[in-house]
């Protein structure tokens, strides 16, 4: 096999190739690589891959994601049907490696082949008085070392202690305590003469056994914590002025707040292993515990449950594990394996990490069928860039002829990374192919996953061939993000999770490296045109440090990052001597994610004044990780980035602060997260954030219609409190009206002033609601009442219109009983649909920022659908009381005379249609039908907002001012009003007693009967009278003559009265001015 081959084989390693295209789902076998045969198995939705490479779990779990796939996990059907043809079609019946779903993806080693059956103490979670006492005398102790096997509850999140050792002059004398931090890890604590030391030292939270380790010594005050065979923790800042104390108490699982007694922060979990020495034990002494190996130095007390005295709530319980060899870390627990099958189902194991065995690879179908036409295309006709690759790699020859496990050493990953930034030089013009972006991607991934020699064999060699590959790597991943390659990244959309693939692979690099990195150091800057890198060392007492992307002409305000100060001090504080702040600026990924594919999110504006079309990504991608003591910190972060997107034409952004988070949707290689990051503020062009932990951030701007200014929704907003006064008041006038002016009581005026009530109460409601809002409860109730009047406003709208229907159309059905089915509609039926709304979705039925019901959930159809029906129905009767009218109209053209019929016919018909529609809309609520269309322009929303704010103002003039009823009966009430004022003012010019006496005005009818004036006469009920009203040009202005003829007792009595308007005055010449 020629060099040139053998480097695509080494590129394409981890890509399924296969000679022709599966036709069925079923096992295919495809080409040979280093003589290992792989099987596929195609199902309806995944492809399973069997590849016959035995390898360790670490090495297969990177193979899987070196395809872009991942191990099986067999928790679907489907995976498990698809997994067991696989097997049974190839006659393999061995172990292989599954991933297990509940954990994370593990950096599993080599586990000892010797197995160890230890009894433990069970410390129950149901009780905290558990404690176990170690029956023996210490002597007083110038150095100690104390080694324990742990496995912590994780249910347990509180302070604990693992074990205190109190004397009766000092209780606090020696003592390890372990508390969880916000990253699910236990950190633990020595308190050392009473001295509390810094939470430092760790372990994950993960349920597996532990083995801890603390060592002493008074001589120097030097201290240290191990973490499963590694160092964790050290110090010298203790009180070595005295050893400690002799015949004391150790006590396990409680703290001692007095000497043997007063327990409190109980441990919860198993302990196991207990021995305890009176040295400080020395790193490889440590380390060979932690192997399970024996150790020569005598021990002052080795762990045996006859020397040790329990509350009867602690439990001994027998466990077995896996003991981790020397220098190496792993989960006890080992890794999971399929073992094999029962009745259809798989059974599972855990098996020693470092075994060899084969595994299977999960892809989704269409992944893997894309990838094999790509890869047969580039078999049949490689790229430019492979043959440049494949020609300078000849050099090479020796270091990438390696088994396709992945890259064993930095210098392979170094010659690698080199040809291709060679390559990309050469083909700078022709520009990368879809197929060679994939081959260089899974080179990033192989590269950064290299192990990393152990800083004490560094010699200046290999540190500079970690110099070289860092400057290789960052600028092969340049060219692969660049923006220039924006369509070739949706080309293989399909294949890989996208862009963020590239900045996983170069996070782990620089973390991996960073102490290399940084060997002879404090600040380094690895910069290329879209990416930048850079390390800065922290000292003590520094006041933090702000990480910016590059200038640019274009934008004056630069994408920044920076950890607090008081986040740093506080990191300090808790014991961390190196802090590294390893920060990373990305320039060019925003146009790499396709516009199209909306980001889906909730909307943060949901007032309706906006529409909303989606969301993208709207800015550089800028992230920083804290290295405390080379391990990962998490703390919080604020940035600032600019808006990269612009704003096209009838559109507006709201920023959102986002973070790229790998384990949402780890299938797709992560997803957007809001979690724990908030806008500190927002300004024209950029947007300042904060979050309370590091990884890779941006922002994610939401775009929405341009409907409304903020000046428009100003004017909107006073337009509405104006037109709903103005409402009310018309609404008000018109019921004082109903009420007062006498009009005859029918059917038609009881559902008017029903339909007044609901809407008048609604619109007042609706004024006050912004004062409401300040107080949940009392905007709680104002959004039940407003959804219960605007709710009968609607009902009896329609009984507005089931009324106007029943004089159209004849309906045989008594007023009365009429009248109840109104009633029950109109109220009743608001009453029901509040009710069940409030039963049914109490906690989801108020929006959050207003007082009204949350469109949000389906709560708003509980208003929305029953309006929509009553305006369904309105709009029937309104065209059927048109076509009536119409019908009428013309046949009254018809009556008219030839002459002038056609003429009339067109005004007769033409009003016919307006009239009703104008005098029905504000009753029958149609002018409602506008607020489906308000989203549309700002100028149907003044429209909506004119007609239906002042409906009550509308209401008023066409049922109050222009109702004929209406006007008689006011006209009715001021002649009575005239002819009492007539009557009440006139006095009698004759010796005869005054009396008052009907007025009837000629040219005018008689008083009816029913009249209040007819029962005001002096005579007796039987008596007739005749009155008569003359006017007299010969009397003083405006006199008037009042004859009255009045029959009594056969006597028939004439009298003559004079009056003015003005007063009543004697008609017998006497001027009033002197009365």
């Amino acid at each position: 096999m020629t060099g040139a081959l053998h480097t695509g084989l080494i590129l394409f390693s981890f890509v399924v190739v296969c000679e022709s295209e599966p036709t069925h789902a079923g096992p295919d076998r495809v080409g040979e690589s280093h003589g290992k045969s792989k099987l596929v198995h195609l199902t309806s939705h995944w492809a399973f891959q069997l590849a016959n490479d035995s390898l360790a779990f670490s090495s297969a779990d990177r193979f899987c994601r070196g395809q872009f796939t991942s191990l099986a996990t067999l928790e679907q059907s489907e995976d498990q049907e698809g997994v067991l043809e696989l097997l049974r079609q190839n006659g393999h019946h061995s172990p292989i490696w599954v991933r297990d779903p509940s954990k994370a993806a593990s950096g599993a080693v080599v586990l000892s082949k010797q197995y160890m059956q230890f009894s433990a103490l069970s410390f129950p979670k149901e009780s905290r008085e558990g404690f176990a006492r170690v029956n023996m005398s210490f002597p007083t102790l110038s150095s100690v070392s104390v080694c324990v096997r742990v496995q912590w509850n994780p249910e347990w999140n509180e302070v604990s202690t693992i074990f205190s050792y109190a004397a009766p002059v000092f209780t606090n004398e020696f003592q390890l305590r372990g508390q969880v931090d916000v990253q699910g890890r236990i950190l633990l604590a020595l308190i050392i003469h009473g001295k509390h030391l810094p939470y430092k030292a760790s372990f994950p939270n993960d349920g597996a056994w532990h083995h801890i380790c603390v060592t002493w010594l008074q001589s120097s005050g030097h201290w240290a914590i191990y973490v499963d065979g590694d160092r964790k923790d050290m110090g010298s800042a203790t009180d070595s002025s005295r050893n400690i104390y002799g015949d004391g108490i150790f006590i396990l699982g409680q703290d001692q707040d007095s000497f043997g007694g007063n327990f409190t922060e109980p441990f919860f979990g198993n302990i196991t292993d207990l021995n305890v020495w009176n040295m400080s034990l020395e790193s490889r002494h440590i380390h060979a515990l932690n192997a399970c190996s024996p150790i020569t130095p005598e021990v002052l007390f080795s762990w045996n449950l006859a020397y040790l005295s329990s509350h009867p709530m602690v439990k001994e319980v027998q466990v077995l594990f896996f003991c981790p060899a020397v220098h190496q870390q792993m989960e006890l627990q080992g890794c999971r394996t399929l073992l094999g099958w029962s009745d259809q189902l798989p059974l599972f194991g855990l098996t020693d990490c470092s075994d060899p065995l084969l595994f299977i690879c999960r892809s989704r179908r269409e992944r893997y069928l894309k990838m094999k036409q790509m890869t047969d295309s580039q078999n049949s006709q490689p790229t430019t860039f492979m043959k440049h690759l494949m020609k300078l790699s000849n050099k090479t020859q020796a270091v990438l002829g390696q088994q396709p496990s992945g890259l064993s050493s930095l210098a392979e990953a170094s010659a690698l990374l080199d040809s291709s930034v060679q390559a990309l030089e050469d083909t700078q013009q022709e520009g990368l192919q879809p197929i060679d972006m994939v081959s260089i991607i899974q080179l990033l991934s192989l590269a950064a996953d290299v192990p990393a020699q152990p800083l004490n064999e560094v010699t200046n060699h290999s540190r500079d061939m970690v110099q070289d590959l860092s400057q290789h790597f960052i600028s092969v991943a340049a060219s692969v993000i660049s923006e220039d390659n924006a369509l070739k990244w949706q080309a293989i959309k399909e294949v890989v999770n996208g862009p963020m693939d590239v900045v996983k692979s170069i996070d782990r690099m620089v973390t991996s490296l960073s102490t290399r990195l940084m060997a002879e150091t404090d600040h380094l800057i690895i910069h290329r045109p879209n990416i930048k890198v850079e390390l800065q060392r922290l000292q003590e007492g520094s006041r933090g440090f702000s990480f910016c992307g590059p200038e640019t002409e274009k934008h004056t305000k630069l994408d920044c990052i920076s950890v607090p100060h008081q986040k740093i001090q506080d990191l300090h504080n808790n014991g961390f001597l190196q802090l590294t702040l390893v920060n990373t600026w990305y320039g060019s990924l925003w146009p790499l994610f396709n516009p199209e594919e909306n980001i889906t999110m909730v909307p943060t504006v949901t007032d309706g004044s906006q529409r909303y079309l989606g969301t993208v990504l709207g800015s550089s991608v800028i992230s920083t990780t804290v290295m405390g003591d080379n391990q990962p910190v998490s703390t919080a972060v604020r940035f600032q980035l600019q808006h990269r997107v612009q704003n096209p034409t009838g559109t507006v952004y709201d920023p959102v602060c986002a973070f790229w988070d790998f384990d949402l949707t780890p299938e797709a290689g992560g997803w957007w997260n809001t979690k724990g990051c908030d806008v500190v503020s927002k300004h024209y062009g950029y947007t300042v954030c904060s979050c309370n932990h590091t990884t890779n951030f941006a922002l994610l701007l939401q775009v929405y219609e341009a409907q409304r200014s903020p000046e428009n929704e100003k004017a909107l907003q006073v337009l509405t409190f104006i037109g709903c006064g103005v409402s009310l008041c018309g609404l008000l006038f018109t019921f004082i009206l109903f009420i007062t002016v006498g009009i005859p009581k029918s059917d038609r005026t009881t559902v008017h002033k029903n339909l007044i009530v609901a809407l008048g109460i609604a619109e007042l409601l609706l004024m006050c609601s912004d004062w409401a809002s300040a107080n949940e409860a009392a905007c709680f109730v104002v959004t039940a009442l407003l959804h219960l009047f605007f709710m009968a406003s609607f009902s009896w709208m329609l009984v507005e219109g089931l009324l106007l229907w029943s004089k159209v159309v004849s309906v045989n059905i008594s007023e009365d009983r009429r009248m109840k089915l109104y009633y029950i509609i109109g109220w009743g039926l608001p009453v029901l649909i509040v009710g069940v709304t409030l039963a049914v979705s109490v906690d989801e039925y108020k929006a959050d920022d207003h007082c009204w019901l949350n469109v949000k959930t389906d709560t708003i159809w509980a208003f929305v659908g029953p309006v929509i029906f009553v305006l369904a129905v309105n709009i029937v009767v309104l065209c059927r009381v048109v076509m009536v009218t119409v019908s009428s109209a013309r046949r009254r053209a018809k009556m008219l005379s030839p002459s002038s019929a056609s003429k009339m016919q067109t005004f007769d018909l033409t009003w016919a249609v307006t009239r009703p529609v104008l005098i029905l809309l504000p009753v029958l609520g149609l002018t409602w039908l506008c607020g489906v269309l308000v989203h549309l322009s700002v100028v149907v929303a003044y429209i909506f907002i004119a007609l239906n704010a002042l409906q009550g103002l509308y209401i008023f003039f066409v049922y109050a001012v222009y109702n004929s009823e209406v006007r008689n009966a006011i006209k009715r009430i001021k002649e009575k009003r005239k002819a009492l004022s007539f009557t009440n003012c006139s006095q009698p010019t004759s010796f005869l007693p005054c009396q008052r006496a009907p007025v009837t005005s000629w040219g005018r009818s008689p008083p009816t009967p029913s009249s209040p004036e007819t029962s005001e006469t002096s005579g007796p009920p039987s008596s007739t009278y005749t009155s008569l009203v003359i006017k007299n040009g010969s009397f003083i202005k405006e006199s008037f003559v009042s004859f009255s003829i009045t029959p009594a007792s056969g006597n028939q009595v004439v009298q003559l009265t004079g009056f003015k308007p003005s007063g009543c005055y004697a008609a017998n010449g006497v001027d009033p001015d002197t009365q």
